[in-house]
């Protein structure tokens, strides 16, 4: 099945994550796919649009973002909290089906030699920016957002419509053990000159 896609304006891009969502993190390189969670990703600027994730260097996702010098960022849906929590705790290292066990699946998006996760409600594909002190000391990498995507049932016009979407579709926040929160309702609070 094809997932909803549907093409986000850089200029936009932050908006899939200002929210502080739990991200998926995939990578390829010479034939090797993989996918981690993380829970320590944001925005870091508009224009061009960046992100920053924090990746462990006993991950193996790390690897393949070092040697290809690309990765990709998706939202994962309150749907997806097991397969998430998985691919969080479990290494391809050490479990080479790792993401067949986990349920994952996978697609392409022309233009991008990324593995993306299929049922997100968003998709980033970011090209490194290479900062090898950050990298090593804080384990802190820095993507340029190339290419974003959501699914326009719970993202269109550049808003999250979580209050109108499924439920199944709200974005994932980590705590700790396992326990994760769906994003909540929604709190308009009136502005003037409030900016679109």
């Amino acid at each position: 099945m094809s997932p909803i896609l549907a093409p986000v304006a850089l200029a936009k891009a932050s908006r899939l994550i200002n929210h502080g969502p739990t991200v998926l993190v995939s990578a390829r390189h010479d034939g090797v796919d993989n996918v981690m969670a993380a829970a320590w990703a944001c925005a870091l600027d508009y224009d061009p649009p960046k992100l920053t994730v924090v990746i462990d260097k006993a991950t193996r996702t790390r690897a393949l973002i070092e040697r290809s010098g690309a990765f990709a960022v998706q939202v994962p849906t309150a749907a997806q909290a097991a397969m998430t929590h998985r691919v969080g705790t479990h290494s391809r290292s050490d479990e080479p089906d790792k993401l067949a066990r986990a349920g994952v699946g996978l697609f392409a998006i022309d233009g991008h030699d990324l593995p993306f996760v299929a049922g997100c409600s968003a998709w980033m594909a970011c090209r490194l920016i290479r900062e090898p002190h950050n990298q090593e000391i804080y384990d802190l990498f820095i993507g340029e957002i190339v290419g974003a995507w959501s699914d326009p049932r719970a993202f269109a016009d550049g808003h999250w419509r979580f209050e109108h979407a499924d439920p199944a579709l709200r974005s994932l926040h980590y705590i700790a053990g396992g326990h994760f929160y769906a994003i909540g309702e929604a709190i308009d609070v009136a502005a003037q000159d409030a900016p679109d």
